[in-house]
């Protein structure tokens, strides 16, 4: 996962999440089918993906797919 682009595939082909890039500013609470099983399994795809740990509070404050974007990245 280098780009944004390559979060939104990944979130949208391993996820099954109807995510684009234009959306993943939105709430999560707003995104159709999100719940919080999903941000558990997107954790582990970016820890996967990223080769380490991510910071799990930071995540679990994550208001937006965008926001959890710029941690996993960071």
């Amino acid at each position: 996962m280098n780009t944004i682009d390559d979060f939104v595939a990944l979130v949208r082909d391993e996820l099954g999440l109807p995510v684009t890039r234009e959306n993943i500013a939105a709430a999560l609470d707003d995104l159709p089918g999100w719940d919080s099983v999903h941000l558990l399994s997107l954790v582990a795809l970016l820890e996967r993906e990223t080769g380490r740990m991510l910071p799990m509070p930071e995540l679990f404050e994550a208001t937006s797919l965008e926001h959890v974007y710029r941690l996993a990245a960071a």
